[in-house]
């Protein structure tokens, strides 16, 4: 990964570049930030930077990630008893290849395991331990790079301490994590923290012309949905078919939703509606959530006359906009969202999607008619 295929982010590129210049490389290091953000672009190409100073011939083996002093630690499934990152190195090194931008849920998906627990094992950490305990290849520094260290599980995260107490000789130890929420304090403590921000929406809109081919009212809308995630952006402009299908079923929820008052059996409805839903890989369940969300918001702000804020509607099946979003308001839209994030988190978690659907489907009933 170079520099310059990085979208935006230029301060934070020019304080790694300063720190690998001036000498000042911390030992272990956490970077913090969306996968959409760029977090591992960035580690890969200060990888790159920290290994080419030495090696000028280091510079396409990381490139291609196999440089034999560049070491993977991430989270896989038990498999055969077995739980070790470079079992699973080549999908890995494929999907990043592709995609240097790609999401824990993309790796789940990359790897058809939506229905299994992805993790960081002790296993994993003693292997590392064992690599990093063998002489540099090159003979220069050896780099670690656990790719989501929030998700190693207890034990891991107790053996990564030891490791990041007393780690081997011209060892550089860099970890990436959404948040620092579920990392122990006793690591946080131990690595330098480094916060990568959200892309500029001008460098987003840079990036997206650069590298699509759309129009520049689907790039603006891209821009608006995306917040700065180049992930989310690349997802919705390949989507297509996809949000035709989001907004039939959206129309689909609100409408049953609203009927219930009246007609408790359209409960019946919304029941097969969940069912529709819950059959989706848990990636694209989370892309209608967060779909679903995104649409209520901009319904609230058509209901407060910022119309010139709203740039997307529906209009699928004869929907009503206007109707629809004197609807919601600030007595209602805090508890959908709620409800929406809930079941984002609950899908997390690996709760059951049926339930998880049926009961956000059936809540939005309550909320709807909501006033007050």
């Amino acid at each position: 990964m170079n520099w310059e295929n990085i979208a935006g982010q230029e301060n934070l590129k020019k304080l790694l570049k300063e720190s690998i210049i001036e000498n000042r490389v911390s030992h272990a290091q956490l970077f913090v930030g969306k996968e959409g953000y760029g977090t591992l672009p960035m580690v890969l190409a200060y990888a790159k930077e920290i290994l080419s100073r030495e090696n000028e011939h280091a510079a396409s083996k990381v490139e291609h990630l196999n440089h034999l002093d560049l070491h993977f630690s991430f989270p896989v499934f038990t498999d055969n008893r077995n739980s070790l990152s470079k079992n699973k190195f080549e999908e890995f090194r494929e999907m990043i290849i592709n995609f240097p931008y790609s999401s824990y849920d993309d790796w789940t998906a990359f790897l058809e395991s939506e229905n299994k627990q992805l993790f960081i094992s002790a296993d994993e950490i003693d292997d590392q331990n064992q690599k990093f305990s063998l002489k540099s290849f090159e003979g220069g520094t050896k780099i670690l790079i656990v790719w989501r260290a929030d998700k190693m599980n207890v034990a891991a995260a107790n053996k990564f301490l030891k490791f990041l107490e007393e780690p081997p000789a011209k060892t550089i130890i860099i970890l990436t994590a959404e948040s620092t929420n579920d990392i122990l304090p006793t690591i946080l403590s131990r690595t330098q923290i480094v916060e990568v921000p959200r892309i500029n929406d001008e460098d987003l809109e840079v990036y997206l012309k650069n590298n699509f081919d759309v129009p520049d009212d689907k790039i603006g809308e891209v821009i608006h949905q995306s917040q700065g995630d180049l992930n989310d952006a690349v997802k919705l402009l390949q989507s297509g078919s996809k949000n035709d299908e989001f907004e039939k079923l959206f129309v689909q929820w609100v409408r049953d939703a609203f009927m219930v008052k009246k007609k408790p059996e359209f409960l019946k409805s919304i029941i097969f509606w969940a069912r529709e839903i819950a059959g989706w890989n848990r990636e694209k369940q989370k892309n209608f959530l967060n779909y679903c969300s995104e649409i209520f918001r901009l319904a609230l702000l058509q209901n407060y006359q910022s119309e010139n804020l709203v740039y997307k509607k529906i209009d699928v099946n004869g929907f009503n906009w206007l109707g629809f979003s004197k609807f919601i308001s600030g007595a209602n839209i805090e508890s959908i969202l709620e409800e929406i994030n809930t079941a984002d988190l609950h899908l997390t978690r690996n709760g059951n999607p049926k339930i998880v659907w049926t009961d956000l489907g059936i809540k939005l009933s309550r909320y709807i008619h909501k006033n007050t």
